[in-house]
């Protein structure tokens, strides 16, 4: 008889193996005071390992201490709790479900696609279920070791992804961004190395689109790490790789947008993005109706780029530039207000560069959106720069076509 899920739910942290994490049968303390169940600690032993599961430290003693006490509090627990008898105790420990077992099978080379997948499902549901499990799968190596078998060589059929490798990425990067939070980011160093990297730029472009989706969302988190950040933005491959996946139509289109804006945080991988084509990219994800409600990140990064002469270059001689920031002065409030702040900051930007901008500004209905914008419900920040770009309408020589606020 196997212990219910329920049960199992129920089960004091304490009395659960950190390896398996299932209750405890025979509880052996390390010399480092570190507790596990005999049988797992000395499969982590028999397979070669010095050290600690948990604290990593290497073992000057590999004596196996029972921990009575520990035995005696899970017993006491057990009779009071009336949920288990000792036959089901006897039989709690599901050896399927060892977190050594899933490692094993998710790194061994000997490892059949089969079981190497089912493992990776097994670690994906365990790092979903609570921090706990999380900080248990990370304190035994999971993250690096996920990160090896999502950027491992992949196997190309006729120039694309296999299938089998398609199903393990996909499983392996949940993985990753469930740990990721709780992980150190140096981890990613990885993504350095030549091979990885084009393990990384494969993924990205023939994945699935939960892969891409869930890649994009990958690059977000590196850009916290500057020389990461900067060892991708200076990558050709990746921004033709993220500008293809922002005009995907689906949900990767958004996680790109945010992508892009994190690593143009970075100064220099802005110059990168925009020798890419990045800006007029940006202009035609924004004037997608069905990308639309999705936009302030677009916009955020817009404002950014316009800190460059390129950029403002580029978007001046976009024929449908000036008109496409105008529309987003008051289409973007919907959009938690930042929409809009982004399109006026960015219209203040190139509204200072000649008269010529301003005139087409005009010309495309600047004037309607900004008073309609002054009478909404955003934001008073905003509202303020709505006010600057109004005064600064008004030196153009024309200065009856504007309106008084």
């Amino acid at each position: 008889m196997s212990v219910k899920k329920d049960d199992q739910m129920n089960i004091p942290h304490l009395f659960r193996c950190p390896i398996s994490l299932d209750l405890f049968q025979d509880p052996v303390t390390l010399c480092t005071g570190q507790t596990y169940d005999r049988s797992n600690i000395e499969k982590w032993l028999a397979a070669g390992n010095v050290t600690c599961p948990v604290t990593m430290q290497k073992l000057h003693d590999l004596s196996l201490v029972p921990n009575h006490t520990l035995q005696h509090l899970i017993h006491r627990w057990l009779c009071m709790d009336n949920r288990f008898n000792s036959e089901q105790h006897s039989k709690v420990f599901d050896p399927k479900l060892s977190l050594i077992v899933l490692k094993n099978n998710t790194e061994a080379k000997g490892t059949t696609p089969t079981t190497k997948l089912e493992a990776l499902r097994r670690i994906r549901i365990l790092s979903e279920e609570s921090e706990w499990r999380r900080s248990s799968l990370i304190q035994l190596g999971f993250f690096p070791m996920l990160l090896q078998v999502l950027f491992r060589k992949l196997s190309l059929e006729e120039g694309k992804l296999s299938q089998e490798d398609s199903d393990i990425a996909e499983q392996a990067i949940h993985c990753v961004l469930n740990l990721l939070p709780f992980s150190d980011i140096q981890s990613l160093d990885m993504l350095k190395e030549a091979s990885h990297l084009a393990s990384f730029f494969i993924l990205l472009e023939q994945g699935s689109a939960k892969i891409k989706m869930n890649l994009c969302y990958l690059v977000e988190a590196i850009a916290s790490s500057r020389e990461i950040s900067l060892v991708l933005g200076q990558t050709q491959c990746l921004w033709g790789a993220l500008i293809d996946r922002l005009h995907d139509n689906s949900d990767a289109s958004e996680a790109a947008s945010k992508a892009i804006l994190a690593l143009c945080s970075i100064k220099p991988n802005r110059e990168s993005f925009i020798r890419e084509g990045g800006v007029n990219s940006l202009l035609s994800y924004i004037s997608t109706p069905s990308t639309r409600p999705r936009t302030s990140n677009a916009l955020a990064t817009i404002k950014l780029l316009l800190e460059s002469d390129s950029a403002k270059k580029v978007l001046v001689n976009n024929p449908n530039g000036i008109h496409i920031l105008v529309k987003m002065v008051f289409g973007g409030c919907t959009d938690h207000h930042e929409g809009s702040d982004s399109a006026i900051s960015s219209l203040l930007v190139i509204c200072n560069e000649s008269v010529k901008v301003r005139e087409e500004a005009i010309c495309a209905g600047i004037l309607t959106q900004l008073l309609l914008l002054l009478q909404s419900q955003c934001s008073s920040r905003a509202k303020s720069k709505a006010r600057m770009l109004l005064k600064l309408l008004r030196s153009l020589e024309n200065p009856s076509k504007v309106a008084t606020v």
